[in-house]
């Protein structure tokens, strides 16, 4: 349905046997040594602010690569820039992510911006995830959760300290610069940071340029905190992201502008001696914008403009208690957002008026939920933890166009609907000296997302369909079965888990037949339905090993596979993956060597738009080195990716985009303190 723009106007090789012995086993859940404390989170640090960054393979680099050092997580590329976080091979559909515990919702109907996208290393400290029902403590989730933590100041007696960190990559001529100010006291702090991103076309291996890659981005933010009482402080952040010129070469179109100012106060309560251990009430507010254009491709069949915007308030209060044998968490929390998307075509004959259309129809989205956790310290070998989440959500089509063009294909569609859903788990941990042995279960329900619901002829340029959203879906459920064994000494770790998901109602594309697509060159239109079922598996296996005081290894092997009722391959799920680490580490100085890569993609999806990926293998390197005078600190790290100069795709590279090829970076950090 088009009418003139005037009509509305917007609201706002195989793996080598050697490595599969080297490999053994090793969870990568991330557990303390007391049972007590049951922590089933991987955390990647962050925090550069006092340099421990040595373990970080490029300490500078985008927040997109530091997630894909965990095993559960694949990043899906589309450019040089904003990769989509998958976890255990679900899209971020079906994941909470968040930032601080805040909800962000990303304003491009061609997920070019996810919350991640927002936020740089220059304001995180650490970024935690949380697999299936485990991530249910922010929001509701089928494949878990991933919560970015932002950097956080103490109140000190006195302390004031500047920082730089610069850093150049010969592939892309990509230039970082980033400053940082903290003052504190007994009752006060402030943190301010700001950075600067900008990189030309990237190159794959072989030297091919790949065109359309290029990006520039700015990041500011302020951290400040007042300290209202022995035990309770006031705190705040307020965050601005801006990029511009930003090439999507998997796309058909690439992005002008994409901009985001993310908010939060927050009162927390931290007493001595008490059953209460904290709590903490935050408030919050952002604001979204994203332009997708097409003015600086050469040939495009038709031009056309694609602004989108979401803006998001709520709130959460928790409690942390802890009695006899339990530690309880207890949170509410509340968001409400909107999220409106529209598309303008200008044809070539300049006669002829501008098209336009809603692609999201302005829908205002209400959220409220409770969750719980209890963690029972059983016995001094045995812990159970149970989470559960209650949550009601609303939804309401505000434009009354939107609701008109999406009424054509249902005509007893209303303007709003509620849906009720519910998450739930129990994890069990043993432990038998050096061994322990993790056994959980969960089940869990996700909504379908704006576009899965309410998306009006959007272009999937993975398959070549145009989509369009179902509002008369059905929740998506997940029932979730997990198990890890762990063994561990000072020298050695050991370690395998396994996760497997059943999927009720899998949310997926399916062709309509008879129905026209929009776009110029699709295949045909596609409408968002309900599976009966799928099943995916995740299975990770990985080794830590220390050969000598100064010498250290680490592997990991990786095995994934999603089918749907009808036992056909779903798309974009992993073939094995592997990774082997050297480290050298000597006073200040260290030396790494890793190899990582996957065998060929053969459980593929065509039926969703997917070809075979080769296998591939890439190899780098990195020194580093840390030098103090005083309060004078200088950290030095420099590298080579991809040493080999390798040409390959991923089975997650949109379109089969090569990833980068050799790449020789530097980067360089002070700190005054």
């Amino acid at each position: 349905m088009m009418v003139s723009k005037s009509y509305i106007k917007p609201h706002y090789s195989l793996i080598p046997a050697m490595l599969w012995c080297l490999t053994a086993v090793f969870s990568q859940e991330v557990l303390h040594d007391s049972v007590r404390r049951v922590n089933l989170e991987e955390v990647i640090v962050v925090n550069r602010r006092d340099l421990d960054a040595r373990q970080q393979e490029k300490p500078l680099s985008a927040i997109d690569a530091y997630l894909e050092q965990s095993s559960k997580v694949s990043m899906i590329k589309r450019g040089n820039y904003a990769w989509e976080p998958s976890l255990h091979n679900m899209v971020s559909d079906r994941i909470a992510v968040t930032i601080d515990g805040m909800q962000v919702f990303g304003a491009c109907t061609d997920k070019m911006d996810p919350a991640s996208s927002y936020i740089d290393i220059s304001n995180l400290s650490a970024v935690h995830i949380s697999s299936g029902q485990q991530g249910a403590a922010n929001s509701a989730t089928i494949g878990g959760g991933i919560d970015f933590k932002l950097k956080k100041c103490h109140f000190d007696s006195h302390e004031l300290a500047l920082g730089v960190d610069t850093g150049y990559e010969t592939n892309g001529k990509a230039r970082i610069i980033s400053t940082q100010f903290t003052f504190s006291d007994q009752r006060y702090f402030v943190h301010i940071d700001a950075m600067h991103r900008k990189s030309e076309n990237y190159q794959a291996g072989g030297q091919q340029e790949v065109l359309f890659s290029q990006f520039e981005k700015y990041n500011i933010s302020t951290v400040f905190g007042v300290k209202t009482g022995k035990y309770s402080a006031i705190t705040g952040t307020l965050l601005f992201d801006n990029a511009s010129d930003i090439g999507y070469p998997a796309l058909p179109m690439d992005v002008s502008l994409a901009k985001a100012l993310i908010t939060s106060l927050a009162y927390r309560y931290v007493p001595d001696g008490s059953v209460l251990k904290e709590m903490e009430t935050k408030l919050f507010f952002n604001t979204v914008t994203h332009v997708m254009d097409d003015t600086k491709r050469p040939v495009v069949p038709i031009h056309m403009d694609m602004p989108g915007w979401t803006n998001t308030v709520g709130f959460y209060t928790k409690v942390h208690l802890d009695k006899s044998d339990h530690q309880y968490l207890v949170k509410a929390n509340a968001y409400h957002y909107t999220s409106l998307a529209e598309m303008t075509m200008y044809p070539n004959n300049p006669g002829e008026q501008d098209m336009f259309m809603l692609t999201w129809p302005d829908l205002r989205t209400t959220y409220a939920g409770l969750y719980g956790e209890d963690q029972w310290h059983i016995s001094e070998r045995a812990s159970l933890n149970t989470t559960a989440r209650l949550g009601y959500q609303h939804e309401y089509v505000a434009s009354s166009f939107g609701l008109g063009s999406l009424q054509i294909f249902y005509p007893e569609m209303g303007r709003s609907q509620d849906r009720l859903l519910a998450n739930i788990s129990v994890q069990l941990d043993h432990r038998f000296g050096s061994l322990q042995w993790l056994l959980g279960t969960g089940y869990g329900m996700r909504a379908p997302t704006v576009s899965e619901a309410y998306g009006f002829y959007l272009f999937n340029s993975f398959d070549n369909y145009d989509y369009l959203g179902n509002p008369s879906l059905k929740v998506e459920k997940s029932l979730e079965f997990n198990t890890a064994l762990n063994y561990k000494t000072d020298f050695l770790a050991l370690g395998a888990a396994f996760r497997l998901f059943h999927l009720s109602d899998y949310i997926i594309g399916q062709v309509a037949e008879g129905l026209d697509q929009m776009t110029i060159g699709a295949k045909g239109l596609k409408i968002y339905s309900a599976l009966s079922h799928a099943n995916m598996l995740h299975s990770t296996l990985t080794a830590a090993c220390r050969l000598a005081p100064t010498l250290r290894v680490e592997t990991s092997l990786n095995y994934h596979k999603g089918r749907d009722y009808n036992k056909e391959n779903l798309p974009l799920i992993s073939p094995l993956s592997y990774r082997v680490a050297l480290q050298y580490k000597k006073h200040t100085f260290q030396a790494d060597l890793s190899l990582s890569g996957a065998v060929k993609q053969q459980a593929y999806s065509p039926r969703y738009g997917e070809d075979p990926t080769p296998a591939y293998t890439v190899v780098g390197a990195t020194l580093s080195n840390q030098f103090y005078q005083g309060n004078h600190t200088l950290f030095v790290k420099a590298g080579v990716e991809n040493i080999f100069d390798r040409y390959y795709s991923t089975f997650s590279d949109w379109n089969n985009i090569p990833r980068m090829g050799r790449n020789i970076f530097v980067n360089l950090s002070y700190r005054l303190r």
